[in-house]
């Protein structure tokens, strides 16, 4: 790791720092508090994603869905209007909605073809949106001089990752330059994410074999066809089964670094609280 000791972080003239874990724990909150310190650089893995990765096809399935309208249709082919995404940090829609739901096309559904294809394209860009992350930190301290830097990443992270492997090209790069701080949530924490994710269903990103697996174990449990699937049922029947798949998987990635409670992180109200809370886990690895 790139701080062996609690001594070693709390000297560090450059600070830079990880967070992985599920979405919905706090990662894009620690991460806003910390710029809002005023030298921390925030890079967002979604936000790269959308902007650079994934925005010529989010754009462009804008457009498909306008040119169905005969108005907008004649606008688009005469250069008179422009359609784009306005994607922001805390605005990270256009990406979800992009990603889609498999199933029913009336109730908003994709084919499972094309639902697979939109899954592949966001596994490339998000591998390559962290492999991006050493660029921004030089990026970060040539161009802004700021000294320390957050690398605020998407639950999906732990999907493209194989913590086991001492030479995994994704876990390695990353390790070279940040400290990962796996900011794991309690029981209470994942009944509280199931909660808020069957109130409102979200789009998520998968590792392929875990939805070939799911999806085929909800057509046979549902005894029905592609055409048949409410896309929102299937991902709110999903979600609980990502999570446990997703927590042994986090679990191995932490080796990697450091993990911190939720609860600890929560805790913090300024940027002194969190250099204290990272120094104790050091601390507690020796």
């Amino acid at each position: 790791m790139i701080y062996a000791t609690a001594a070693d972080w709390r000297t560090a003239a450059h600070k830079r720092v990880l967070f992985f874990g599920m979405s919905g724990l706090g990662k894009t909150y620690l991460s806003n508090m910390l710029r809002d310190a005023g030298s921390w650089f925030h890079y967002s893995i979604d936000y790269r994603i959308g902007t650079r990765y994934m925005g010529e096809y989010i754009t462009d399935n804008a457009k498909a869905e306008a040119m169905k309208i005969p108005f907008l249709r004649d606008l688009l082919l005469s250069d008179s209007i422009y359609i784009g995404s306005n994607l922001t940090f805390d605005n990270l829609t256009p990406v979800s909605t992009y990603l889609g739901k498999p199933g029913n096309a009336a109730k908003g559904g994709l084919p499972m073809e094309e639902y697979r294809r939109r899954q592949e394209q966001f596994k490339r860009a998000e591998i390559q949106a962290l492999l991006d992350t050493g660029h921004f930190i030089r990026r970060a301290g040539m161009l802004y001089g700021y000294p320390h830097f957050i690398c605020d990443t998407g639950g999906s992270i732990c999907e493209w990752v194989d913590a086991e492997d001492p030479n995994d090209p994704i876990l390695t790069e990353l390790a070279k330059h940040t400290l990962l701080i796996w900011i794991e949530g309690s029981q209470a924490h994942t009944q509280e994410l199931i909660r808020r994710f069957d109130k409102a269903p979200k789009p998520m990103a998968y590792q392929p074999e875990f939805l070939a697996a799911c999806w085929q174990e909800y057509l046979n449990e549902k005894k029905c066809v592609e055409d048949d699937v409410d896309p929102d049922a299937f991902i709110r029947w999903t979600y609980a089964r990502a999570l446990a798949h997703r927590q042994p998987r986090y679990r191995a990635m932490s080796d990697w670094g450091v993990r911190i409670r939720a609860e600890a992180l929560e805790a913090c109200r300024d940027e002194a609280a969190f250099v204290d809370v990272i120094a104790d886990a050091l601390e507690a690895r020796r």
